[in-house]
C-alpha cells in the first residue's frame, strides 16, 4: 500500500523546490527565500548564543557572590542571638542543610593613615566558616585558622587592601558607628587590628567593601551578646526560597530568615531586565528576517497564479489554496529554525574554543585577565530559553504566512487564465 501525501501538502512542497531549480523558476523570489531563511537562522543563532553568554555570566557572578556570602541567613530582630546554637539545632532539621555557623556584622570605617573606606566587618567563626562558604579558598596559607580571639586578626580584600597600601602585618583602626558618650560629646570607638591575610572572591564589591574578623573581636567591638544571626548553606542553592520558608517555619517569630535571591534582589531584577530587553531587541531580528518571508510569498503568488487558477478549476477550495502557501512559508521558516537552533546551540556549547580560535587568529584576547574579573568568556545554555526562542521564532514565521497565503485564496480563477 503507498503512501500519499495529501494534497496541499504535495504542491506546497514542490513550489518550494521549483521556486530554487524549477523550468520557470523566479531567481529573485529564490533569492529572497534564501535570505529569508538564512536571516531567521542567524537571529535565532544570535539569540541563543547572546542569553546564553547573558546566563553564563549571571551563573559566574552568582557563583562567586555565593562563595562569599551565604544561601540563607537567620538574622535576630533585635540584632543580638545569645543562643545561637539553640537556633542551629533547629535549621540543621532541615534536610536540605549542610552547614550552619554563627555571625557578628556591622558596617564600620576602615582608618588607615590619611586614608578612610567604609566596608562591612563580619565576624566569623573559623572552624565553622568552611561549612557554609568558600572563603578559605579565597585566602592564601590557611589566612583563616590566623583569625584568633582575643588578638585581633583581620581579612580584608585584596581590593580594598590596594586601596589603602595595606599589605599583611600591617596594622589598621576600624571605627564602630555607635560612638561612647563622654563629657566632651560623642567619641568614635577605635579599635587597632592586624592584617593577617588577603581574601580575592573575584566579585569586586566584596574586595572592597567586606572585612573578616573572629566573631568574639567583632562582637566586642559592635557590642553585641553573642552572635548577630547565622549563616546556612544547603545542598540545592535553587531550592533556598522554599528552604528559607520551611525553616522559617521552625524558628521563633524573633527571627528573621533570608534567602541569597532576596539579599541581591536589585542585582538579580537588574540582570533579568537585561536578559528580557536583549531577547526582545534580538527578536526584532528575527522579524524583520520573517517579514521578508511576505515579500517571497507575495511574488511567488503573483508568479503562480495561473496554477492557482487551474488548481480551482479542478476543484481545489480557497482553504486548500492558502494551506498550500501556509505550508510554503512555514518549511521555508521550519528551515530557518532549525539551522539556527543547531548552530547557536553548538556555538553556546563551545563558546570557549570559538573565543580562543578568533583570539588565536587576530591577536588580542576578548577578556584581558588584567582588566576583568574572569578571562574566558561564559555560557550556560538553557532548554528552556532554547525552546522559547525557537518557539517564538517559528510563530513569527507563520504569521508571516498568513497575508499572502489569504491573497492567493482570493485569486479568481477567470481573471488569472484571461492572459495565459
Amino acid at each position: 500500500m503507498s503512501f500519499k501525501l495529501p494534497f496541499e501538502l504535495a504542491v506546497g512542497l514542490r513550489y518550494t523546490r521549483t521556486g530554487r531549480r524549477g523550468p520557470r523558476r523566479n531567481r529573485f523570489i529564490s533569492f529572497i527565500s534564501a535570505l529569508s531563511t538564512i536571516g531567521i537562522a542567524l537571529g535565532v543563532m544570535a539569540l541563543i548564543l547572546v542569553l546564553s553568554v547573558m546566563s553564563g555570566f549571571q551563573k559566574e557572578v552568582r557563583d562567586r557572590m555565593l562563595s562569599v556570602i551565604s544561601h540563607i541567613e537567620v538574622n535576630a530582630m533585635d540584632g543580638s542571638l545569645p543562643d545561637w546554637k539553640g537556633a542551629g539545632e533547629l535549621v540543621r532539621k532541615h534536610p536540605q542543610v549542610q552547614g550552619v555557623a554563627p555571625f557578628v556584622s556591622g558596617q564600620v570605617m576602615v582608618v588607615r593613615g590619611e586614608a578612610l573606606r567604609g566596608a562591612i566587618l563580619r565576624g566569623i567563626d573559623p572552624q565553622l566558616e568552611p561549612t557554609v562558604s568558600d572563603l578559605a579558598r579565597h585566602t592564601a596559607n590557611e589566612a583563616l585558622q590566623t583569625l584568633k580571639p582575643g588578638e585581633f586578626s583581620l581579612l580584608i580584600g585584596r581590593e580594598l587592601a590596594y586601596q589603602l597600601d595595606v599589605r599583611v602585618g600591617d596594622r589598621i583602626t576600624l571605627l564602630a558607628p555607635e560612638g561612647t558618650v563622654t563629657p566632651a560629646g560623642v567619641v568614635p570607638r577605635p579599635r587597632v587590628f592586624t592584617v593577617t591575610g588577603l581574601f580575592e572572591s573575584g566579585h569586586f564589591e566584596f574586595d572592597s567593601g567586606m572585612v573578616f574578623t573572629h566573631i568574639e573581636d567583632a562582637a566586642r567591638l559592635m557590642r553585641v551578646d553573642g552572635a548577630s544571626g547565622l549563616r546556612v548553606r544547603i545542598n540545592d542553592m535553587q531550592q533556598a526560597p522554599r528552604v528559607a520558608t520551611e525553616i522559617a517555619q521552625s524558628l521563633p517569630p524573633a527571627l528573621a530568615v533570608r534567602d541569597w535571591s532576596k539579599m541581591n534582589a536589585v542585582w538579580f531584577a537588574a540582570t533579568q531586565i537585561e536578559k528580557r530587553m536583549m531577547f526582545i531587541i534580538l527578536t526584532l531580528i528575527v522579524a524583520v528576517a520573517a517579514f521578508n518571508l511576505v515579500s517571497m510569498l507575495v511574488m511567488t503568488v503573483t508568479e503562480k497564479q495561473g496554477d492557482i487558477a487551474i488548481l480551482r478549476t479542478l476543484g481545489a477550495t480557497p482553504a486548500a489554496i492558502q494551506r498550500i502557501f501556509m505550508i510554503q512559508g512555514v518549511i521555508v521558516g521550519f528551515i530557518g529554525v532549525a539551522s539556527g537552533v543547531l548552530v547557536g546551540t553548538l556555538l553556546a556549547y563551545n563558546v570557549d574554543r570559538v573565543m580562543a580560535a578568533i583570539e588565536g587568529a587576530f591577536g588580542f584576547q576578548v577578556l584581558p585577565k588584567g582588566i576583568y574579573l574572569i578571562s574566558r568568556l561564559p555560557s550556560d545554555p538553557q532548554a528552556g530559553e532554547i525552546a522559547l526562542i525557537a518557539l517564538v521564532a517559528f510563530g513569527l514565521a507563520w504569521l508571516a504566512t498568513l497575508y499572502p497565503s489569504w491573497r492567493a485564496a482570493r485569486v479568481n480563477p477567470a481573471e488569472a487564465l484571461r492572459y495565459e
